[in-house]
């Protein structure tokens, strides 16, 4: 079981918009090259994150999205799942038919660790994430990192 790069890279990028909502969209440029990240990769993401209503966005000059909920009211498993990604440990895929179309001695243990990983990530909001003395250290730092870029490019030209 594991978590795939889809449901990595929403979290990571619905947590990068809220750290930079300062009542102005943000750009999904802005928010792949803070993480690192593909620009087309995080277009197909927030396209799914918009039907999912979990963000806006705004056209034209000075565009961008923003949240479509306060932080407090988007749990993380909201977007794992926005993006259909599914954290399931069993074979079967719920389906009870992992043995030869039936039911495996542990079927039922894997199916309460889902249940375990949804009822964790149901309970951790973005709110809870941006009051995390170690993420807003992570990006102060990637914050300075580009602010640096920005001044050895400008000075470039």
């Amino acid at each position: 079981m594991r978590l795939t790069t889809k449901g990595r890279y929403a979290v990571t990028a619905m947590l990068d918009l809220a750290l930079h909502t300062d009542g102005r969209p943000v750009t999904l440029a802005d928010i792949a090259e803070r993480q690192g990240l593909s620009l087309p990769y995080l277009e197909q993401l927030f396209s799914k994150l918009k039907q999912c209503q979990l963000v806006t966005g705004t056209r034209g000059p000075g565009g961008g999205y923003s949240l479509g909920r306060p932080p407090a009211s988007l749990a993380i498993a909201d977007v794992i799942e926005a993006v259909d990604e599914s954290v399931d440990a069993t074979r079967c895929k719920g389906s009870q038919s992992c043995q030869q179309g039936a039911i495996c001695l542990t079927h039922h243990l894997w199916c309460d660790l889902n249940h375990h990983i949804r009822d964790f990530l149901g309970g951790i909001s973005l709110a809870d994430l941006l009051a995390r003395e170690d993420i807003l250290a992570v990006a102060a730092r990637q914050d300075q990192a580009k602010a640096t870029v920005t001044r050895t490019h400008s000075a470039q030209i």
